[in-house]
């Protein structure tokens, strides 16, 4: 019997969807899962895209070009210009969210073998790009001591190495809701530009920013060679399913190799563009509307998390995630028992066990990444089904 590739071997199952077998059985047991594994915000997709796609007249869903309508991204430089990142719409590629963006960056960046640093804990997903790709990741570990602020520059610097050709930051930060100063982006700068490095700046949750925190993106760095930035139309909007984001970078060679790419896989998806480029006239109502629900849902979460005897949760500074230290022995088979084992009232709770967000072995064992994406009744609901689980469970460590 033919076997399966070596790449297919290595390439990591996501912490984030894992369990869904777990919580599909749950379900079939007449269990309500509140599910706080994945960023799925229950924020209704701003009218202006829903109506672009209900009164959408076409005959025909043509190809697009390949980089993307012109049209999409010639009115997403307004948008950009509008927070002062001032692009051409040539300097913008249209992808298939921004999962294909950074494959896209990684396999265009770097060689089979090359290696890329990431402040773990990341997204669980950078390893699976990375494997696509053929490249290494070489984490520089946080801590939640700190609030999972960024690392020395001591300690990035002491990572790199011959193959080392780029570094990743996700800003604000999934998992962990961190958000980077400006002065934080400034020193890391300084070692990319002294070591010829890439920066690859994942700038998806950049509206997400709290308690009078602004963004600093990595664009305003003054690196035009040495940037790439992710950006997606999925949270800005609650429009995850339309599966559109984009790649921006100044650097022409690196446009040029991308678009080869992008035109092996033809074009991103058609009604996904037509959603996108509509949502960019959504009213700053909308936004104003959606940042007051966040925090409210962050500080009721958070507050109610540390008030668990043993739970400790920093406050978020930007996105809609927390990484949470809770007492027992190992958070994977907690987030699988609570699925399988466990409900309070017919209800139970489905989180991400953190050991997947981090590269190192090891590290995360008493960690979950929670996204506070519910409204606020189903948050009260979910906390309270998290707090007895704790009690419950066999393997509590307090």
């Amino acid at each position: 019997m033919p076997g399966i590739s070596k790449k297919a071997q290595v390439m990591p199952e996501s912490p984030i969807r894992r369990l869904v077998p777990y919580a599909e059985e749950a379900k079939r047991q007449g269990k309500k899962v509140y599910h706080l594994n994945i960023g799925q915000p229950d924020i209704e997709t701003p009218k202006v895209s829903l109506d672009a796609i209900k009164n959408l007249d076409d005959k025909v869903f043509a190809y697009s070009h390949s980089a993307g309508n012109e049209s999409y991204r010639r009115k997403l430089t307004g948008y950009y210009q509008n927070i002062d990142i001032p692009v051409d719409h040539n300097e913008i590629l249209i992808t298939t969210g921004g999962s294909e963006a950074i494959t896209f960056a990684f396999m265009a960046c770097m060689n089979p073998g090359d290696e890329v640093i990431i402040p773990e804990p990341f997204y669980a997903n950078y390893n699976g790009f990375a494997v696509s790709a053929g490249i290494n990741v070489v984490p520089v570990t946080s801590s939640i001591e700190n609030d999972f602020a960024l690392p020395p520059i001591e300690d990035f610097e002491a990572l790199i190495t011959e193959k080392t050709k780029g570094i990743v930051i996700c800003n604000p930060n999934n998992p962990t809701g961190y958000l980077y100063s400006e002065e934080e982006l400034k020193s890391l700068a300084e070692i990319v530009k002294k070591h010829d490095l890439y920066l690859f700046s994942d700038e998806v949750y950049r509206e997400f920013c709290y308690d009078g925190n602004s963004h600093f993106s990595a664009m305003h760095l003054g690196m035009d060679e040495h940037v790439i930035m992710i950006d997606s139309v999925s949270k800005r909007y609650s429009m995850c399913g339309v599966r559109v984001g984009c790649l921006v970078t100044k650097n022409k060679d690196i446009l040029k190799a991308v678009l080869k790419f992008a035109q092996a896989r033809l074009c991103p998806p058609y009604l996904g563009q037509v959603a996108s480029e509509a949502a960019i006239d959504t009213p700053k109502a909308y936004f104003d509307e959606v940042y007051q629900e966040y925090i409210a849902r962050r500080d009721y979460m958070v507050n109610r998390l540390n008030e668990m005897q043993g739970v400790k949760s920093p406050m978020p500074k930007g996105a809609f995630y927390t990484v949470v230290s809770l007492p027992v022995d190992d958070a994977d088979v907690f987030s699988q028992w609570m699925l399988e084992s466990f409900d309070y009232n017919k209800q139970t709770v489905m989180m991400a066990p953190a050991s997947g967000f981090y590269s190192t072995p090891g590290l995360g064992k008493n960690e979950v990444r929670i996204a506070y994406v519910l409204n606020k009744s189903d948050l009260e609901n979910a906390m309270q089904c998290l707090e007895e689980g704790l009690k419950a469970y066999p393997g509590r460590t307090i």
